[in-house]
């Protein structure tokens, strides 16, 4: 496998993994081995429906297992955004 297409799949996991410096430095990487803009948009809109996917199979797994999982409110919990 080649340099750019590795730095591509590691753009991808960054996004999955939520990791900025990742992403920053992946994208830096893939753009020195010659990566265009279209390749680094569909690597990171990849990553993105990875990631959207993997979260709905866990709240829809929560949501079986958990009686109250959609009726609970948890607005004072969470201080993250």
């Amino acid at each position: 496998m080649d340099s750019k297409t590795k730095e591509l799949i590691a753009i991808g996991a960054s996004i999955t993994a939520n990791c900025i410096p990742c992403l920053d430095f992946h994208i830096t990487k893939a753009r020195e081995y010659g990566a265009t803009e279209k390749e680094l948009i569909i690597a990171s809109k990849i990553g993105q429906h990875v990631k959207n996917g993997a979260d709905k199979k866990v709240s829809e797994h929560a949501a079986k297992q958990l009686s109250q999982f959609h009726e609970e409110q948890v607005d004072d919990v969470c201080q993250c955004d």
